[in-house]
């Protein structure tokens, strides 16, 4: 099977169809020729239909959702929609190791390469201080960490749910700490971004990422703020020229960062630091809520969107002011004011 070149959003009828997808469902329906398979194939475009008809369909016994197969067939239209005929299938073509979800799961508009090297820029300029930017950059380049920020999402629905999610969010979530450090410059710059970039390493461990992103044994038995002091204390043990206090400074940051106990913080904030990264975790969860809801009424034309229960309330599409610098804007539209996944 060749490497993926054919994407969902590109399908026309009359293509031909040789390329790897996800199953992202799976059903055997009856009709009056025989059993066929109805399938939604997915990438990271979008989502298709397709059909196994009879009898070729009686060479697959069991279909299961989640799985990669290799796709050979036509595209059809159905109803002025893209199908997909399916003349062949083949289950697993390549091992699960060796999968890129990237191309086959929604991802971050940034590739998750790029924002690791852009946290590693954010070490390189602001972390002054000889223990804390060898203890970031040692985490970074663990090889077990990096492999797993790479695909690792943010949340299992609510927030940056998608491969590259966690990277998103963490570096977001960084930008606006230093934000805050400019306008006060009392809190201690360096600390708070190295707790900021790794507030929610233990989600890497928390959630399976991959199509099914469930959360793990260990992420229901622990929860991710206590996998990531887990994963972090080898690092901080042999980072012995970091001082003691700015050691358990960082482990409070990271055991508080949810800010109360109803939202599942082992402790609440107590240093001002504790207080903006707080903060700062949550305006950008909200905003990635915000935006994804904006994406949608962008696509329907709608101005409010359904009731959010994350937010308790619906959100509105408010008219945006025009922008005298942008060619061809347009002030009588209604636009999400927040740009999407990067």
């Amino acid at each position: 099977m060749p490497q993926k070149t054919q994407y969902i959003n590109e399908l026309t009828p009359g293509d031909q169809i040789n390329d790897i997808f996800l199953l992202a469902s799976a059903s055997l329906s009856q009709s009056r020729n025989g059993p066929y398979w109805n399938l939604v194939l997915q990438d990271r475009t979008g989502k298709v239909n397709a059909k196994i008809w009879n009898p070729k369909s009686q060479e697959y016994p069991a279909l299961e959702s989640g799985t990669v197969a290799g796709v050979l067939g036509w595209v059809e239209s159905y109803r002025d929609q893209p199908q997909i005929k399916v003349d062949n299938l083949i289950l697993n073509p390549i091992p699960r190791e060796q999968i890129d979800f990237a191309d086959f799961l929604p991802s971050s508009e940034v590739p998750p390469q790029d924002l690791l090297e852009q946290m590693e820029d954010m070490i390189t300029e602001y972390m002054k201080h000889g223990p804390w930017k060898k203890f970031c950059r040692k985490l970074l380049r663990s090889e077990d960490i990096r492999n797993r920020l790479l695909t690792a999402p943010g949340a299992k629905t609510v927030h940056h749910a998608y491969v590259g999610g966690l990277l998103e969010h963490s570096l977001n979530v960084a930008r606006l700490c230093m934000s805050m450090c400019d306008v006060y410059p009392q809190l201690d710059r360096q600390t708070l971004l190295a707790g900021a970039l790794f507030h929610d390493l233990g989600k890497a461990w928390e959630l399976s990422g991959g199509p099914e992103n469930d959360y793990t044994d260990e992420g229901r038995l622990m929860g991710h703020i206590q996998l990531g002091l887990e994963k972090l204390e080898p690092f901080l043990a042999k980072t012995r020229d970091l001082d003691q206090g700015l050691k358990l400074h960082f482990k409070h940051l990271i055991t508080s960062h949810h800010g109360e106990h109803e939202f599942g913080s082992p402790i609440r904030p107590k240093t001002a630091e504790a207080f903006a990264l707080h903060f700062a975790d949550n305006m950008d969860a909200k905003m990635n809520i915000i935006g994804q809801a904006c994406d949608e009424m962008d696509k329907s034309g709608q101005e409010w969107s359904p009731y959010m229960r994350f937010l308790e309330r619906n959100i509105h599409r408010a008219p945006r002011t025009p922008d005298s610098t942008r060619k061809n804007s347009n002030s009588s539209e209604n636009q999400c004011l927040l740009p999407l996944k990067g």
